[in-house]
């Protein structure tokens, strides 16, 4: 636990802010070594015997509101924390000082939290400085993971013009189901067919569309029984498998040491004896060692790619393959690329926020674009549009074909 050492800048107080003011100034003053050590619930009856040392006449509901303001700035994320305790929220950002917004079931909506610079600066800080990072003028960019798993992403000036901005992506605890994603029962039952027999699946679409929800809701189907290895640039996979290893990326401290790649962490994975391959996203030279993998006998795994459609998840997987500068003639990628990946689907985020499969293709070297449509939405319904034809690739399973006619 963080705890926050530093006093709120200098300004005009009064009442209420007043009163934080003196109980966080006394609290500095026992000196960092008692703090340190101390865990929230002792932090929190501390603040309580101070607040009432300070103002010992104050209603039980005022009380109870300030000791949890105090909480949250002393030991948490100030004025974020009753954001980030609320489940229906999914997104929060700050677009620098006084601006700040929040998405709720997919709609975006403004929120007064009344933040300047320096304190939305102090709030990332206090997140990164446990993780050996920085955010200063050297720095000015940094990625992190809460530790409830949420993604903060933060950008201070000079990159940014009009004051610090913080994204914190968060991840709900409630498990999705296929069928929330607008899946009807023939499309869901193949997915889970493919799943099952061992199909290697590429979930494709833009920033917030659901890609990692939904391969969180795909891997429902892989078996207790098997090993798996996840691999991810921040963690934000949440599997249910028992037997699991997950392995996150590390960025460079903040002397540019010890940095660990998603592509080392593939590398890495492949000796620890992995049944299927969950790779959180693709997005740089990766992209080879994972088809390599695919092509050396990890049937049933998984990964997510920015794309806006099937067909464009192929091409983009291409050109990542080519940023790893291994030489590879094109027509070789593609070769590969049509043994190891089976089906790619592509999902988005509609209007009003609803996330939805837009479509399922299996891979297919002989069309054009490399794909071949089995489901398509139309008017408002995925609709099948073509049989699966390639074969399973685990021997115990029926292929999504022979799974779809029974």
């Amino acid at each position: 636990m963080t705890i926050a050492l530093a006093p709120p800048a200098a300004r005009t107080l009064d009442g209420d802010d007043a009163l934080k003011e003196r109980v966080h100034r006394r609290l500095i003053a026992q000196g960092a070594d008692d703090l340190g050590s101390t865990d929230d619930g002792a932090v929190r009856a501390r603040l309580a015997e101070l607040l009432r040392d300070e103002q010992p006449l104050l209603p039980a509901a005022r009380f109870d509101d300030l000791l949890e303001q105090l909480t949250h700035e002393v030991a948490g994320l100030g004025a974020l924390e009753p954001l980030l305790a609320d489940p229906t929220i999914t997104e929060v950002m700050l677009n620098g000082p006084g601006r700040a917004y929040i998405e709720r079931s997919g709609r975006l909506e403004p929120v007064a939290l009344g933040l300047d610079a320096a304190t939305i600066v102090h709030l990332v800080e206090r997140v990164v400085a446990p993780l050996g990072l920085r955010l200063d003028r050297s720095s000015p960019m940094v990625d992190a993971r809460l530790p409830d798993g949420s993604r903060l992403h933060a950008v201070i000036p000079p990159l940014a013009v009009d004051g610090p901005c913080v994204t914190i992506r968060r991840f709900g605890a409630r498990a999705v189901a296929l069928e929330e994603f607008g899946v009807d029962h023939l499309a869901s039952a193949s997915l889970r067919a493919a799943v099952a027999a061992g199909w290697n699946l590429l979930v494709a679409g833009a920033t917030s569309a659901g890609k990692t929800t939904l391969l969180n809701a795909l891997s429902e189907e892989i078996p207790h029984t098997e090993r798996v290895v996840t691999i991810e640039e921040t963690a934000e996979l949440r599997l249910a498998q028992p037997h699991l290893v997950r392995l996150e990326a590390r960025p460079p401290n903040a002397e540019g040491a010890g940095g660990v790649a998603v592509r080392d962490l593939v590398r890495a994975a492949l000796r620890m004896r992995p049944d299927r391959l969950v790779v959180g996203e693709v997005r740089g030279g990766e992209a080879l060692d994972m088809l390599q993998a695919l092509n050396t006998g990890h049937d049933g795994s998984m990964s997510t790619i920015h794309a806006n459609g099937p067909a464009d998840a192929l091409a983009r997987l291409e050109t990542l393959v080519l940023l790893a500068d291994s030489g590879l003639p094109l027509a070789a990628v593609r070769a590969q690329l049509s043994s190891s990946i089976d089906a790619v689907v592509f999902v988005c985020r509609g209007p009003g926020g609803a996330r939805r499969v837009e479509a399922i293709a299996e891979v297919d070297g002989r069309e054009r674009g490399g794909v071949r449509p089995l489901f398509q939405r139309r008017s408002d319904r995925l609709v099948a549009v073509g049989r699966p034809s390639r074969p399973a690739r685990r021997p115990d399973a029926p292929s999504p074909a022979e799974a779809l006619a029974c």
